[in-house]
């Protein structure tokens, strides 16, 4: 026994510490070691302080009506002081009920999780902590599997988060990032989702919804699964009853109340032609500004009046219905056509037939000879503002914005182009020119013999009666004899007209292609009183911090004076009054004062009609996407598009509470009693009318024809 005794060697104190010492220096270098490898790719501590969440950017109408969101993560941010403290409380209950208490990790939370996985031999349970999960969803590096690693990383960058951040703050993030389901991130965006309310305005009952959600947004969806939504939002509001959160009445009351969920939005986008080409804008706008338009949280503020689009859209619908009808017709009583139409297609005419009537789909290879197209553009002119815009019949179907992207023939539309040129140039109104047949060269070389669209013919004819008519041989004439095709294409594009303008006679007939926007801002040069400014959809881009990045500075070109200006006025208003645009006053009721003018194609292909009133310039086309097919015989301007027009300006106009208003004559513009025959200052014995010239243009010579016509003749007094 002494010798076992002897045997033993006794530790002393000293080598005892110095055995701890050694324990906690390995311990601490493997936890040091295995710290620094899962630290490794884990956010710095500037990215901590820099958390910057996906956001959606919010495009909006001028009258503040949301038109669309822009996200990769629809995400609309909230401060912590607008996010109900039951939401709080509801989330705190069950995701962790201990938020307010640890440091970013739950020892007892982690062991219970661990015998319950081991228990039941799954990884089901969950352990992480608000923070853990804030982590997760902040850093995509970190993983979602449930592994080892993932709960390391997790762990680590928890701690980082609750070591610069407040309680508040850290759940402020947390509720503004985590995921809610269909499509939706944020209690704010879940709140507008699920209740078409903001997250402020949530009840009891609701906020125990959205946070029992968070746990698996697919089996507690209230709309996919309104059972189990059912049950876990009273699991939830059970919870907040043990945390002392709400009482037991409120409990009680609470948990028998129905799930009252929005359905899921079935109205369509506003103005998506318009979205789309704002979007567009935005696209090209983000390297200079340097942000991403899915991701920083941009409110974006437009010029679009939803007002305004709302009829644009209903009344170009509807017309289109009918126009789509003249052509089905047309194309059921013409075989010819129809087999036209399947020379290069493998569909037979009998097929075609029954896609015109409707019986099956339109097939894609075929939507451009059999469906009639339209675009509307609604300009402020003293602006610039795109105040409504509609880029074909349907936006699902077919993406193509006409409005913009469109090139056509223009026709008589060009016309005004041609008689501003002449005006501009010091030529009245009232020059007389031939209603005589003309041979006109074509850009190719080729000569033709054109006609007016009455095929009348006359004498002399003055340039306010020739576009009241909309005669074809006097205006190719102003080009051959009183300007050139030179000046004209210079004045299109001191207009802004973009496209191809070709240097021959038929540019007076309309031969060139013009975009529906840049031919109705040119038309807004005349209302403006010679001042184009720079159509634009885009008023200002702010920040998710409030900043003001971008706001729109005006772009304006002086073209013409007011004096020429207010002289188209006046000739485009005889166009409405009395000419081919009458009907927008006899048949549709539209009474303001206003200029405008009808086009049209050779072979009823393009139908147009643009014009102004003192408050907005409006253009209208209408057509099918392949130029060849036509719309049908006598479908003209003033038949197809001018009912478009009309209807809209006239409902615009009243919608806005827009009074009746005369365009101001400048002082340099002068009223002249004329004889209408002669065109010459008027003598007493000559027929009248009043025209207008510009000081310096009217005419200096009195009627001779007229000047003793009339005179008593003197009887000879016989006296007696």
């Amino acid at each position: 026994m002494g010798r076992r005794n002897r045997s033993r060697r006794i530790v002393t104190w000293f080598e005892a510490f110095l055995w701890v010492i050694a324990v906690y220096i390995v311990c601490g270098g493997v936890v040091l070691g295995v710290l620094s490898y899962f630290s490794r790719d884990l956010p710095s501590p500037e990215r901590l302080q820099n958390i910057n969440p996906e956001l959606a950017t919010r495009i909006y109408s001028a009258d503040g009506k949301v038109l669309q969101e822009l996200f990769v993560q629809r995400r609309i941010y909230v401060p912590i002081e607008k996010i109900p403290r039951a939401m709080q409380e509801a989330v705190i209950a069950v995701e962790d009920s201990r938020f307010r208490k640890h440091w970013g990790f739950s020892l007892r939370d982690f062991v219970r999780a661990v015998v319950i996985d081991i228990a039941t031999l799954s990884k089901k349970q969950g352990a992480s902590t608000l923070t853990q999960q804030l982590a997760r969803i902040l850093y995509e590096n970190i993983g979602y599997e449930k592994t080892l690693v993932r709960k390391i990383k997790e762990l680590l960058t928890a701690i980082q988060i609750e070591r610069r951040y407040s309680k508040d703050e850290i759940l402020e993030m947390y509720l503004n990032s985590t995921w809610f389901g269909h499509g939706v991130y944020g209690v704010q965006a879940a709140s507008k989702r699920y209740f078409n309310k903001n997250c402020w305005e949530l009840e009891l009952d609701e906020c125990a919804l959205l946070a029992g959600m968070i746990r698996n947004s697919y089996i507690y969806s209230p709309i996919l699964h309104p059972e189990n939504a059912f049950r876990r939002r009273n699991l939830v509001l059970a919870l907040m009853r043990e945390e002392g959160f709400i009482t037991d009445e409120e409990y009680v009351i609470y948990k028998n109340s129905p799930l009252c969920i929005q359905k899921p939005e079935t109205r369509a986008k506003i103005a998506p032609y318009f979205v789309e080409y704002v979007r567009q804008k935005l696209g090209k706008m983000r390297k200079k500004l340097g942000f991403d338009i899915y991701r920083d949280g941009l409110t974006i503020y437009t010029t679009l009046n939803t007002r305004i689009q709302k009829l644009a859209d209903s009344i170009l619908t509807d017309h289109l219905k009918r126009q789509q009808k003249v052509l089905n017709d047309r194309i059921l009583k013409n075989p010819e056509l129809i087999i036209s139409l399947t020379k290069d297609s493998t569909l037979t005419p009998e097929k075609i037939q029954a896609m015109v009537r409707g019986e099956v789909p339109v097939d894609s290879s075929l939507k451009a000879y059999l469906t009639v197209q339209g675009a509307l553009v609604a300009l402020d002119h003293k602006t610039g503002r795109i105040l409504a815009m509609v880029g074909g019949r349907n936006f699902k179907e077919s993406q193509f914005n006409r409005a913009v992207q469109a090139k056509r023939q223009p026709g008589s539309v060009f016309k005004p182009i041609v008689y501003v040129t002449a005006i501009d140039n010091g030529i009245p109104v009232t020059t007389q020119l031939l209603n005589q047949p003309v041979v006109v060269e074509m850009e190719d070389g080729t000569r033709w013999a054109p006609k007016n669209y009455d095929l009348s013919t006359g004498g002399p004819t003055t340039l306010r009666e020739a576009l009241r008519r909309s005669l074809n041989l006097v205006t190719v004439r102003v080009v051959q004899e009183l300007i050139q095709p030179r000046s004209v294409v210079e004045t299109a594009k001191r207009m802004h007209l973009t496209t191809h303008i070709p240097n021959v006679d038929a540019i007076a007939l309309g031969a060139a292609s013009v975009i529906p926007l840049e031919i109705t801002a040119a038309y807004g040069i005349f209302a403006n009183y010679g001042i184009w400014n720079q159509p634009y959809a885009i008023e200002k881009i702010i920040d998710r911090y409030g900043n003001t990045i971008y706001e729109h500075k005006p772009v304006k070109d002086y073209v013409f004076s007011k004096e020429v200006s207010y002289i188209m006025i006046s000739l485009l208003g005889t166009v409405i009054d009395k000419g081919t645009a009458k009907n927008a006053r006899r048949i549709y009721g539209f009474k303001y004062p206003a200029g405008a003018k009808t086009g049209t194609t050779n072979n009823f292909s393009d139908a147009w009609l643009v014009g102004f009133t003192p408050y907005i310039t409006t253009g209208v086309w209408v057509g099918v996407d392949n130029p060849a097919v036509s719309l049908g015989p006598r479908q003209s301007g003033a038949v197809a598009a001018l009912p478009i027009w009309a209807k809209f300006m006239r409902e615009v106009h009243k919608e806005m509470g827009w009074p009746p208003k005369k365009f101001e004559k400048p002082e340099n513009v002068i009223e002249v009693k004329i004889c209408k025959e002669t065109k010459l200052l008027a003598s007493k014995y000559c027929p009248v009318e009043t025209e207008i010239f510009i000081k310096g243009t009217e005419p200096t010579e009195v009627c001779p024809i007229h000047s003793k016509i009339g005179e008593p003749r003197k009887k000879d007094k016989v006296i007696f």
